[in-house]
């Protein structure tokens, strides 16, 4: 079956930004309380006129952009857009369809939403590999976004100070399995550990049991990352850049440890952003790209985890190396 690698990125925060401090104003709680427990200082927060979907949107925009420039491909050669999602601005239609809308990308192709919570955008890749590999189109765009501002109950302040809005995007292109290192890897362990309500007349919120999905967590990435590792027949060692999904830096922090590689290989940004769940990933990678660390020919090793309780990792070139 054939391989995908990473082209370009593309990113979108919302507008307004939301400090520990500004929480403190309307909360019992603080920057000196939040930041050690969870890395984070601040979150972006739609503002009037922004939602998931105009943050998708603007995401996939920036990435179709830079894979025009860089490598002259079109709007018109996209085979499949999936979108990654839990926050959806509508039951239906989905993101997917309202993104190939607003952008006017090709219509006699697969578009849809994927709900896998944090581990979405892994998810979403692994599902547009699948598409792309029965295509005669090359590229796929996939996307992961959220607007979780809506879904939170801002008075409860174990979950609310989590949580942030934002996208990301990727342009993918399919290539010959042999052309680079992949291995991904699915799973998932039924359980409600964190939930958020669907529509109708509950009022919205999230709720989450944080002990239970910290050794969740802290287990899972491991064996995550060893099974991409193993279908792509290289070590650790062997990768250029780790990102797991930014819901808490300690989480991470505990598995860099583990790991034996040094710390500055597991990428982190979740200090501005806080959880953006199916955008974490993606917003991420968007960040290190314009911070100039992603290069082509990289290996990156991709590793989500969340409501479901799911988890899974996917590991491919970047660029086209």
């Amino acid at each position: 079956m054939d391989s995908i690698r990473i082209l370009t990125t593309g990113g979108a925060s919302a507008s307004r930004v939301v400090t520990n401090d500004m929480l403190s104003e309307t909360l019992d709680t603080s920057d000196a309380w939040i930041f050690p427990r969870t890395g984070i200082h601040e979150r972006r927060i739609c503002a009037d006129g922004e939602t998931e979907v105009s943050l998708a949107t603007k995401a996939a925009e920036e990435a179709l952009q830079k894979a025009e420039s860089r490598y002259g491909i079109t709007k018109d050669e996209i085979g499949c857009i999936i979108t990654a999602t839990m926050s959806g601005d509508y039951a239906t239609p989905s993101t997917a369809c309202l993104v190939q809308k607003a952008l006017q990308l090709p219509e006699e192709i697969p578009v849809f939403d994927v709900n896998a919570a944090c581990t979405g955008f892994v998810c979403a890749l692994t599902v547009a590999r699948g598409l792309l590999a029965a295509s005669d189109r090359r590229y796929g765009l996939v996307i992961g976004a959220e607007q979780l501002s809506k879904l939170l109950n801002w008075q409860d302040r174990s979950t609310c100070i989590l949580f942030g809005d934002g996208a990301g995007a990727a342009v993918i292109e399919k290539i010959p399995e042999n052309s680079g290192a992949f291995g991904c890897f699915l799973a998932a362990r039924g359980g409600t550990q964190i939930q958020a309500e669907g529509p109708g007349q509950i009022p919205a919120g999230a709720v989450m049991d944080g002990r239970a999905v910290f050794r969740f967590a802290v287990e899972v990435i491991p064996k995550a990352m060893d099974k991409a590792l193993a279908a792509a027949g290289i070590t650790l060692d062997d990768v250029d850049h780790i990102v797991c999904h930014q819901a808490n830096a300690r989480i991470i922090g505990h598995v860099a440890k583990k790991s034996g590689q040094r710390p500055d290989k597991f990428f982190m940004d979740i200090e501005h952003f806080g959880n953006t769940s199916a955008a974490s990933i993606p917003i991420a990678l968007h960040d290190m790209d314009e911070q100039g660390l992603l290069r082509d020919g990289q290996t990156l090793l991709l590793v989500g985890f969340g409501g479901g309780l799911t988890y899974g990792s996917i590991l491919l070139p970047f660029g086209r190396g």
